[in-house]
Parts: structure tokens; C-alpha cells; sequence
């Protein structure tokens, strides 16, 4: 296929297991890229679900799928995708009242490397978290880099885009969401607080934290002990431990 057909297509995922979970969730594949040195394992069942789905698989050299990735870790395959499609956070707490299931949220309040985002989505998807929400400015979004790092996570978790997070906090609690607020000036070490019922974690930019305003919003903040001379975790380690208090605390509940 020349350039200027190939500029059609909107947005790629690229790496073997991103694929897959993206053929086996059903998001809408326009084409499948695999270098011809890499028809091996793992690239032979991406080869026979895309053919099930009738899905176009091209052959191409090696430095065709390096020239297009942008993560560096391809393994040899690339998909050209639709946009991505943000969730619409109304629809999704209608969605989740329906099912008499208290929201669990994750709220990422300016985390700008892709990595440190995918890799949220990576754990809320194994935490069972019921989303995440990133702010439309100032906040990665979601590309190539997060879908590789989410390692597919991406095709399962929902990621709300809002145009004011102040805003989405006052929704939030309109419907009974508390919100928790990660920070190290927290006044009480998270394993310590009630973290059940309905509830949304924010975590902050990778060297501001949360923003003042935002904090301000939160009904409270907790702090993780660091005992170490970095004084500081990055924003997918945080939002990771404080995800998983939130399972321990659900569990010993039931």
C-alpha cells in the first residue's frame, strides 16, 4: 500500500500481545503490518484470528516497522486502528448504577508520560478498577506507547477524557464517589484510611503531584511512608499500591 493510502489510517498498536487483546475485544482493525522475519510464535495466532476476522495481514520489510513504531518494541508487528474512542464518564456510572456497582476510579491529574499512563491502565485492569479519567489538556493521551504498555489492557478499561477535572470532582461527589487524593503531605499513611464504597484515587503530575485545586477538592489525602533517600514514587507505583489497599480493603469486607 503507497503513503498517501496508508495516511487514511488514524492511529497503530504495535507489539504482539497488544494486538491480540485488541483482536480478541473486537476494536475495529483495518490492517495488520508483520515483518517477514517474524512469522513465528505468537505472530502465527495473531496471523490465524485476523484471517478468522477477515482482517488484511501484509507482509513488510523489518525497517518498514521500525521507520513506523514509536515505542521501540514492536516485536515485529504493527496494527493500523481506529481512533481511539474516549467513554463518556455520564454514561459510564449510568452503566454502572444499572448494575448496583460502586464506582472504582482512577483520576490522573496531568501524568504526562505515556509509560507512567499505560501502565495505570496495565494495573486498574487487574485491580478490577471500573475506569480511568485523564483531563483533556496537560495529560498524555492515549497513543501507541500507552496501548504497548498497557499491554492491553487498553481494550478493556474504560479512559474517560474531561474538559475539567474541578468539574468532574463535583460530579463525582454529587453521586457519592469520595475522592482520595495521593500525595506526599497526606496527613494519614494510606493502608490506614477507609478506602470502600465508592471511590475515586487521584494521582498526581510525575514532579508537581496534584494540583492545588484539585487537592483542595479531594476529601482526603494520604501520604505513602518512604523510608529511602528518594523522597518520591512515580505516578503508576502510587496509584498501583494505593489501587491494591483498595482490593485488600473490598476483600476483608466480604
Amino acid at each position: 500500500m503507497e503513503k498517501n493510502e496508508e495516511e487514511k489510517f488514524e492511529d497503530i498498536i504495535e507489539g504482539r500481545n497488544p494486538v491480540i487483546e485488541a483482536l480478541k475485544s473486537g476494536r475495529e482493525i483495518n490492517k495488520i503490518l508483520i515483518s517477514k522475519g517474524h512469522v513465528e510464535g505468537s505472530a502465527k495466532k495473531i496471523i490465524s484470528m485476523a484471517k478468522d476476522k477477515g482482517i488484511v495481514v501484509q507482509y513488510v520489510d523489518k525497517n518498514k516497522i521500525k521507520g513506523l513504531s514509536t515505542s521501540d518494541n514492536h516485536q515485529g508487528v504493527i496494527a493500523y486502528i481506529s481512533p481511539y474512542k474516549y467513554k463518556e464518564l455520564l454514561e459510564l456510572l449510568d452503566e454502572l448504577e444499572i448494575k448496583n456497582e460502586d464506582p472504582f476510579f482512577v483520576i490522573c491529574d496531568e501524568v504526562n508520560d505515556p509509560h507512567n499512563l499505560g501502565s495505570i491502565i496495565r494495573t486498574a485492569n487487574a485491580a478490577g478498577a471500573n475506569g480511568v479519567i485523564i483531563p483533556k489538556r496537560r495529560s498524555a493521551m492515549i497513543t501507541s506507547i500507552v496501548a504497548k504498555t498497557s499491554a492491553g489492557a487498553i481494550e478493556y478499561v474504560p479512559v474517560c477524557k474531561v474538559t475539567n477535572l474541578s468539574r468532574t470532582i463535583d460530579l463525582l461527589k454529587e453521586k457519592g464517589v469520595w475522592l482520595i487524593g495521593a500525595d506526599m503531605d497526606g496527613r494519614e499513611e494510606y493502608f490506614k484510611s477507609n478506602l470502600t464504597g465508592k471511590i475515586a484515587i487521584v494521582v498526581g503530575n510525575e514532579g508537581k503531584g496534584i494540583s492545588r485545586l484539585v487537592k483542595e477538592k479531594c476529601d482526603f489525602v494520604v501520604s505513602i511512608p518512604m523510608f529511602g533517600e528518594v523522597s518520591s514514587l512515580n505516578a503508576s507505583v502510587a496509584a498501583s499500591l494505593l489501587m491494591y489497599e483498595v482490593v485488600r480493603q473490598k476483600s476483608s469486607k466480604k
